[in-house]
C-alpha cells in the first residue's frame, strides 16, 4: 500500500505516523521561505555595485518577494483547501525553486526582481499548504510544540540568513544566496513527493483571482507609498495618492468579499477576537525583524565599516536568541498564557530597539537587536497559537493563508518603513556617514513595538493559552 493510501486511512483522533519527519522536511521548505528574505538583505550592497541598482530598486529586492509571497498567500491558502495541500506544497516548491536558479543568474535589475516575483509566487503556495498540514496532523499539545518549532525555524530563519548571507556573499558571491535553494529544494521536493500525505479537501468552489489582484493592488499602492516617501516626503501628492489608492483598493476588496460566492477570505474568520489578535501579532513581529535586518545590514556594512562575513557573524547572537525565545515561548504559552506573553514580548523587543539609539557603535547594535530578537522570536509562537488555535479543521487552510498572508504584509512594509526612515543613511556608502537616519528608524522600530504592546494587552482575550 503506498503512504498516500495509507493516510486516506487516519483520522484526526490517530495522529499520522510519520507527522514528525512530514514536520522536519515541511518546516526545511519554509525554512527557505523565510531565509530568502533576509539572507538577501545582507548581498543587497553588493547586488547594488555589481547591478546598479538604487536605493528604491534594492527596497524592492525584499519587498517584492514578500509583496508577492502576501499577496497571493491568501489564494494559496484557497488552493489548498480546494485540490489539495500535497499538490500545492509541491507545485510551490517547483515554481520557487526554478525561479531560484533564474534569481542566480540575473544580470541586471529587470530579471532580478521578476525572478524574485516568481519566487514570491512559489512560496504563496508553499506556506500556507504547508501549515494547513501541520495543522490537521496535530492536536492538543502535540499542536503546540509543533507550531513552536515551525514558529522557531521561521523566527530563527528571519535572523539565520543575515549569518548565511554574510559567509555567502563573502564566498561565492551573491548569486548564491539564490543558487543555494536550488539542491535543497530537489531534495526537499523528493522527499516530500514520497511521504507527505494526502488529507481530505475541504469544501471550496473556486479561485477568487479578483480577490487576490485586489490585495496585491492595494499593498503594492502601500509598499510603493512607503518607499517613495523616504526620497519625496511624507506629503508629496503622489505619495499620498498612493496612500488613499491603498485604502480604496483594501475598501474594494472587502466589500467584494461579502458579495462573491467563493471568497477569497472569509471575513467571518476576522471577526473571531483570537484570529485578529493572532493576525496583530505576526505583522508586527515581522514587519519589525525584517525590517531591522534590512537596516542592520547597511548600518554594519556602510556605516560601521564591516565587511560582509563580519556583518554576518555579527548577527548570529541574534539568530540563537530567535531561536531560543520560539522554542521556550511554545513551551510555557500554555502555562503563563498568550495575552501576558505577547504584552512582555513586545515591552522587551521596544527596550531593545532603544539601545542603539541611546548608544552607539556595533555593540550597541546588535546588543540591542538581540534583546530585541528575544521578544520578536516569542511573537511568532504566539500569533500562531493564538489565530490557529480556534479554527476548526476544514477551516485551516484559509486560516493558515491569512496568517501567512500578514507575515508577508508585514515583511515588506518593514522593509519599505526603515528604508525611508533611513533613507539618507542608506544612499550615503561611507563608513563616516552621519547615523541620523539610522536613529530614527529604530525609535520608529521602537514606537511600534511600545504601541503594539498596549494593543496586544486590550486584543489578545485573556483566556488564549
Amino acid at each position: 500500500m503506498s503512504d498516500t493510501e495509507t493516510a486516506s486511512t487516519h483520522t484526526p483522533q490517530t495522529p499520522h505516523p510519520r507527522r514528525w519527519p512530514v514536520l522536519g522536511l515541511l518546516g526545511l521548505a519554509q525554512l527557505m521561505l523565510i531565509l530568502d528574505i533576509t539572507v538577501v538583505a545582507i548581498a543587497l550592497p553588493h547586488m547594488g555595485t555589481e547591478l546598479d541598482l538604487d536605493r528604491a530598486a534594492l527596497t524592492w529586492v525584499v519587498s517584492g518577494y514578500a509583496l508577492t509571497f502576501g499577496s497571493l498567500m491568501l489564494l494559496g491558502g484557497r488552493a489548498a483547501d480546494l485540490f489539495g495541500a500535497k499538490r500545492v506544497v509541491l507545485a510551490g516548491l517547483t515554481l520557487f525553486t526554478a525561479a531560484s536558479l533564474a534569481a542566480g543568474l540575473a544580470t541586471g535589475a529587470p530579471l532580478l526582481l521578476a525572478a524574485r516575483i516568481a519566487q514570491g509566487a512559489g512560496a504563496a503556495m508553499l506556506s500556507p499548504a504547508a501549515l494547513s498540514v501541520v495543522v490537521r496532523l496535530f492536536d492538543g499539545d502535540e499542536r503546540n510544540k509543533a507550531l513552536g518549532i515551525w514558529s522557531a525555524l521561521g523566527g530563527g530563519g528571519a535572523a539565520l540568513g543575515v549569518l548565511l548571507g554574510g559567509l555567502i556573499t563573502a564566498g561565492p558571491g551573491w548569486a548564491w544566496v539564490f543558487f543555494i535553494n536550488v539542491p535543497v529544494g530537489l531534495a526537499v521536493l523528493a522527499a516530500l513527493a514520497r511521504i507527505l500525505p494526502t488529507l481530505p479537501k475541504a469544501a471550496a468552489d473556486s479561485l477568487d483571482v479578483p480577490g487576490a489582484a485586489l490585495v496585491a493592488a492595494a499593498t503594492g499602492a502601500l509598499i510603493y507609498a512607503l518607499i517613495r516617501a523616504g526620497d519625496h516626503g511624507w506629503l508629496d501628492a503622489l505619495t499620498l495618492a498612493l496612500f488613499a489608492a491603498s485604502a480604496a483598493a483594501c475598501a474594494a476588496f472587502t466589500a467584494w468579499q461579502r458579495r462573491t460566492a467563493a471568497p477569497l477570505m472569509d471575513l467571518r474568520l476576522l471577526s473571531r477576537r483570537p484570529v485578529l489578535a493572532g493576525i496583530f501579532i505576526i505583522a508586527v513581529a515581522t514587519a519589525l525583524m525584517v525590517g531591522v535586518f534590512f537596516l542592520g545590514s547597511f548600518y554594519l556594512q556602510n556605516h560601521q565599516g564591516h565587511g560582509a562575513l563580519m556583518t554576518g557573524v555579527l548577527f548570529l547572537p541574534v539568530a540563537l536568541v530567535t531561536m531560543a525565545a520560539a522554542t521556550t515561548a511554545g513551551r510555557v504559552i500554555g502555562r503563563l498564557g498568550a495575552r501576558l506573553l505577547a504584552t512582555a514580548a513586545l515591552v522587551l523587543a521596544a527596550a531593545g530597539f532603544l539601545v542603539p539609539v541611546l548608544w552607539s557603535g556595533t555593540a550597541a547594535m546588535v546588543t540591542g537587536v538581540s534583546i530585541a530578537a528575544a521578544g520578536l522570536g516569542t511573537l511568532f509562537v504566539v500569533a500562531s497559537a493564538t489565530a490557529l488555535g480556534s479554527v476548526a479543521p476544514h477551516e485551516a487552510g484559509v486560516a493558515s493563508g491569512i496568517i501567512s498572508t500578514f507575515h508577508e504584509f508585514g515583511a515588506s512594509t518593514g522593509a519599505a518603513a526603515v528604508s525611508s526612515a533611513a533613507a539618507a543613511s542608506i544612499a550615503t556608502h561611507t563608513p563616516s556617514a552621519a547615523a541620523t537616519g539610522f536613529d530614527n528608524a529604530f525609535l520608529v522600530a521602537t514606537g511600534i513595538a511600545a504601541a503594539s504592546a498596549l494593543i496586544s494587552l486590550w486584543l489578545i482575550p485573556v483566556q488564549m493559552a
